[in-house]
Parts: structure tokens; C-alpha cells; sequence
């Protein structure tokens, strides 16, 4: 049963699609702003899997594309994307929440004017300037946190340590073009292994792991753009369930909606 709350989230990439998740479970009707081309590598776990394919299932929820503003369904139980990179629809649907989880790392044009309340998700964002508020969105103590004053942890370049993998993890363009895949989401691949080629040239796995992520092969990349991710605890389940941190983050989310709501009620 829906609320009768819509929230507009801007991107729908691994992390959005924790917040997604999570506002959907608790009877927000939402719509999902992506791009034409969606940058996501978490396919299998993001529903800007949907601009690709019609539709997306992520865990027990469901995403589907739909052409413009006019086909928005409000009180729907099903997740609507639409591509709206410029955020135009906004100003037509009037949302009751905005969040900008495009990851970015830096704010595109969102705007506190924009929704009665907005949240901007990770380093780019400045509150109460921008933003009403920003979540921390770096792993560690603070991840998930909940800013109303200042601005998330600026971004290292760095991704986090899995069982002592970092930057190990990810594979990376050597050169711009397709990519031609030859190894699946969800495969265990090996230390040297090529898991797909651009314009000719070989990606290949840096450690034993399981490949967790990749780019769609109609999305031009270039070179050294991040295109694929190795997971190393080897657990296959993992490339289809929202991690911990897209959770984390979902949970500061909430807890500004939820204050937001306490204030104006009293």
C-alpha cells in the first residue's frame, strides 16, 4: 500500500537502488531519473538495468521504463524510470522528496528548490546551501551519516578494501570503445584471466574472484573509465542482493525523511 508520498531519486545505480529499495518498501511511490547511456557496472542489483531492457527485478522489487513525465503512476507498486538525465520532469511531477544519488561527486544542477525536502547523496553536495541534507557515503565509521551542516567526505579515487582488495578489484578501459564480454556477471574468474576486450584490447581480472559487476555493452566507454568489479570473497549470491552500504546509505535517507516529517508535525 503506497503513502501517497512520491519521491523523485536522480540516478539508479547500486546505491540509489539500496535508497530505492528501501523508500519502496515503506510505501513511497518512486521515480527513477536516468541517463540514456547508464554508466551502472552493478547491473544486476541497479534498476537502471531497466533503461537497457524494459525492466528490472531487483531482490523482490520491480522497475520499468516508461517513455515520458505524462506515464508517471503515482500510486504504483512497480518502480518507474525514465530517462530524464536534465531533470526536467521534476518541475512537472513536483515531488514530495527529492534525492540526488547520480554520484557524480559533484552537484549537476539539484537545487533545494526543487522538492519540499532534498538530499544529496555523497561528496558534491553542500547542506543547508544546496541540500537540506547530505549522507556520507565513504565506508567507515561515518557511512550513512546524516549532514545538515557541510558536505560528505570529498572523494579519494580510492574504493574500499575488501579481503585486503582495493583498486585490485576493479577492471578498467584499457582504451576507448565496447566492451565485448566474454565472461559473465555472476562467473568466478582467475588472477590474469581476460573477461572481455575493447576495441581489441584485453580487460582482464587482477585476482580470484567472482565477477560482480559490468558494464552494458551498448554504453561507449573510455579509456580507464571503471567498467567491471572482482569480488574476492567469491560468493556468487552477493552479485544479486543490495550491498550493506547502498543499505547504510537508504538508512541515513530515511532518517532525514522520517525527522523532516517529526518537525512539521509538531
Amino acid at each position: 500500500m503506497r503513502n501517497g508520498k512520491t519521491v523523485i531519486v536522480r540516478g539508479g545505480g547500486d546505491l540509489a537502488t539500496g535508497i530505492i529499495y528501501r523508500l519502496w518498501r515503506v510505501g513511497y511511490s518512486v521515480l527513477v531519473l536516468e541517463t540514456e547511456y547508464p554508466l551502472v557496472v552493478r547491473r544486476t542489483v541497479a534498476v537502471a538495468s531497466a533503461v537497457f531492457d524494459g525492466s528490472a527485478k531487483v531482490e523482490d522489487m520491480t522497475a520499468v521504463l516508461i517513455d515520458s513525465a505524462k506515464e508517471f503512476v503515482p500510486a504504483s507498486e512497480i518502480i518507474q524510470v525514465l530517462v530524464d538525465p536534465d531533470g526536467r520532469s521534476i518541475e512537472k511531477i513536483r515531488p514530495d522528496i527529492l534525492v540526488d544519488a547520480i554520484m557524480a561527486k559533484k552537484n549537476l544542477g539539484t537545487t533545494k528548490n526543487m522538492a519540499p525536502l532534498v538530499i544529496g547523496i555523497g561528496p558534491g553536495f553542500s547542506a543547508p546551501q544546496e541540500v537540506h541534507a547530505v549522507i556520507e557515503t565513504k565506508r567507515g565509521h561515518t557511512l550513512g551519516r546524516v549532514i545538515t551542516n557541510g558536505g560528505a567526505i570529498p572523494n579519494t579515487g580510492v574504493p574500499g578494501i575488501i579481503k585486503g582488495y582495493s583498486t585490485e578489484r576493479l577492471l578498467r578501459a584499457p582504451t576507448d570503445g565496447y566492451l565485448l564480454p566474454v565472461r559473465k556477471i555472476g562467473d568466478e574468474v582467475s588472477c590474469g584471466e581476460v573477461v572481455g576486450y575493447v576495441n581489441g584490447a584485453e580487460v582482464c581480472a587482477r585476482l580470484d574472484g567472482i565477477l560482480r559487476g559490468q558494464i552494458h555493452p551498448h554504453v561507449h566507454v573510455t579509456k580507464g573509465l571503471k567498467i567491471g568489479d572482482v569480488d574476492p570473497r567469491g560468493d556468487s549470491s552477493h552479485c544479486w542482493s543490495i550491498t550493506d552500504k547502498a543499505l547504510a546509505i537508504a538508512g541515513g535517507v530515511l532518517e532525514v525523511i522520517m525527522s523532516s516529517a517529526n518537525s512539521m508535525a509538531q
